[in-house]
């Protein structure tokens, strides 16, 4: 049976199916994290989490930031790039000629900010890179912290001292974590600027029509 188009689900069905796998997603991850934990703990003979403290141990903390510290800075950096660069033929990137990029506004469309003018506009104009930087920093704080306490976790384990968060953050360790995320993400986004040159996805927005030819750019 179609949904009603006037419904709150078909207005809304792509971010709650999102939301929906994230939330599975993140289910899971918490599930399979904590036997793994406790099998760690297990062999070291040290006593098993509950789920509480397993989603305050820094194993939990680090592994969830350590992931939403890569995307943000994935989608912030893609949002950037592509202001002022451009992929012939491909999908995600804006037109070459800028002529092609015009469209009309509906009177009375425009967001206040914009219409108040000022500061409010250049905060506005440039809101969605700011928020992606402000999430970014701060997913990459929440990796630092809970890496470094899962460190110090494992240290206390093997009857070792603990290290300072500064010593930590400068560690091959949590560098290797960062950047092993960072260049799947840019290898993803890399991924479908080029493969959207030349493969369709019928009716997809993210994808060029079907009949358009290679060298279409935008979709």
């Amino acid at each position: 049976m179609a949904l009603d188009r006037s419904s709150f689900i078909y207005r809304n069905g792509l971010s709650l199916a999102l939301l929906a796998l994230f939330v599975v997603s993140l289910a899971g991850q918490t599930w399979a994290g904590l036997r793994a934990c406790n099998a760690e703990l297990a062999e070291k003979g040290a006593q098993a989490l509950t789920l509480a403290q397993y989603l305050a141990s820094g194993h939990f903390v680090s592994a969830t930031f350590e992931n939403w510290e890569s995307e943000f800075l994935q989608m912030g950096m893609y949002v950037l790039l592509t202001v002022v660069l451009r992929q012939r033929g491909s999908a995600e990137s804006r037109p070459l000629d800028p002529a092609q990029e015009e469209q009309e506004i509906e009177p009375g469309a425009t967001p206040w900010p914009v219409r108040r003018g000022g500061l409010w506009r250049a905060v506005y104009a440039n809101s969605l890179s700011l928020t992606y930087l402000l999430l970014f920093l701060l997913t990459f704080a929440g990796h630092s912290y809970g890496s470094w306490k899962h460190e110090n976790e494992q240290r206390l384990l093997e009857g070792e001292p603990g290290v300072a968060w500064s010593e930590h953050l400068g560690s091959a360790q949590f560098w290797f974590e960062s950047m092993q995320n960072w260049q799947s993400e840019f290898l993803a986004v890399l991924s479908i600027v080029l493969l959207s040159i030349y493969l369709r996805q019928e009716d997809s927005p993210e994808s060029k029509p079907v009949a358009a030819p290679h060298s279409q750019t935008g979709a």
